[in-house]
């Protein structure tokens, strides 16, 4: 009798050992974001989704959170750091403060072209920015398309450098931004996204800047009146993972992530660019007021831009301030 019991015992226990390893493989990824869930990042969450649900057999499933609905971007990025939420994917921008050399992608007028974008981000100066990440506790998979960045408001069409001469515009806080619209004279507004609406509706703001798809999506055309392509910056969203998470994974279960991360790159550009094109029409549509800079005047704005280039570049790490005048040079071309 005592024979039977130990065995039993023997075999509870073992069963109980093996239980975590069965639990492994079910692997529940909170995937948070700043964006609705009409916006092209929204659809770039869907289609990473699907593709990681089909690699790993429905073991890795993804639950996504988009509207801040898991809070602001600093708010998830210590959520992804401490390992309480798994996945995000911010601007390029929020990552600033704690990797300043990410400043880089924020320079104002240092791309024209997706190609060049995507040249600049996906070569040797995208990876090298990845590669500072993990001691920060976080995993990068990668980068997505936002969009050329364009300033809208409430007072008057920006056509020249003058015109955004004391107007109060929200930025993204970030310090290349916040200097760059000083440099304009503006009055730049540091202030979270979810914030952004209600400031613009109470006229505690100005104007914004953004990509289109963002201005739509948010419906900024109902406390704006003026939209103008200054294409001052390209704005890219990384794909983020906690490292926490991460490490948890197995090598296997790491490259079905990495592998749905890069399928779904290339889907969430075409969707994001094609938004990009439409959206123009569709805020005109909504009343806004649309003017395009000759390219005299967007001339006049990198030049007057190019002293805050010089002075944040001055404080990065050299080697990686020279990889990207590098990368420019040869995407340039």
């Amino acid at each position: 009798m005592r024979k039977t019991a130990s065995l039993m015992a023997v075999a509870v226990l073992s069963t109980l050992l093996t239980l975590p390893a069965f639990a492994q493989q079910e692997r529940v990824i909170r995937f948070g974001h700043l964006n609705n869930a009409d916006h092209p990042v929204s659809f770039g969450v869907k289609r990473f989704a699907e593709i990681l649900a089909t690699k790993s057999g429905g073991k890795m499933k993804v639950l996504e959170f988009p509207a801040s609905q898991l809070g602001n971007e600093m708010q998830q990025q210590s959520a992804l750091q401490g390992g309480v939420q798994q996945m995000s994917a911010p601007a390029t921008t929020s990552l600033a403060g704690i990797v300043k050399e990410f400043g880089l992608v924020d320079f104002p007028f240092a791309v024209s072209t997706f190609a060049q974008a995507d040249a600049l981000l996906d070569g040797p100066l995208g990876q090298a920015l990845i590669a500072k990440l993990p001691e920060k506790g976080l995993v990068a998979l990668g980068y997505w398309d936002l969009g050329f960045r364009n300033v809208t408001n409430s007072k008057r069409a920006i056509t020249r450098p003058e015109d955004l001469d004391g107007l109060k515009i929200r930025v993204i806080p970030n310090p290349v931004f916040l200097e760059t619209f000083k440099a304009f004279k503006a009055n730049p507004v540091p202030m979270p996204f979810a914030e952004l609406y209600g400031a613009l509706e109470a006229k505690a703001v100005d104007g914004q800047e953004n990509p289109y798809a963002v201005i739509l999506s948010n419906k900024f055309f109902e406390v704006q009146k003026f939209v103008s392509a200054t294409n001052h910056v390209y704005a890219a969203n990384i794909v983020l993972v906690s490292k926490k998470f991460w490490d948890s994974l197995t090598p296997p279960e790491q490259k079905m992530m990495n592998e749905a991360a890069d399928e779904a790159r290339g889907y969430q550009r075409q969707v994001s660019r094609a938004a990009a094109q439409r959206a123009v029409g569709d805020l005109q549509a909504k009343g806004l007021q649309y003017n395009e800079l000759a390219p005299a005047e967007q001339a006049r704005m990198r030049q007057i831009a190019k002293p805050v280039i010089d002075k944040f570049a001055a404080s990065y790490d050299a080697s990686i301030v020279k990889l990207y005048n590098d990368e420019l040079a040869r995407i340039r071309k």
